[in-house]
């Protein structure tokens, strides 16, 4: 499986991306921005995953950042 990016947020001139891939029988989220990475979180099936990364985009709304794909 290729990777797949879920959502991207933007504010100002930056951006952070998550990221979902399937490694080593687990799935894991990476979260970047401006293309580094900040941070990678493996979870046991795709749909926590996915779960887990719409929470963290519902914090970045809440703080400010807009949805764009």
């Amino acid at each position: 499986m290729s990777s797949i990016r879920l959502w991207r947020a933007r504010r100002r001139h930056l951006h952070i991306d998550a990221v979902l891939e399937r490694r080593r029988g687990q799935w894991t989220v990476t979260f970047s921005r401006n293309d580094r990475p900040l941070a990678a979180i493996d979870f046991p099936d795709e749909r926590t995953a996915r779960l887990e990364a719409r929470a963290r985009l519902r914090e970045l709304e809440l703080a400010g950042w807009i949805d764009h794909w």
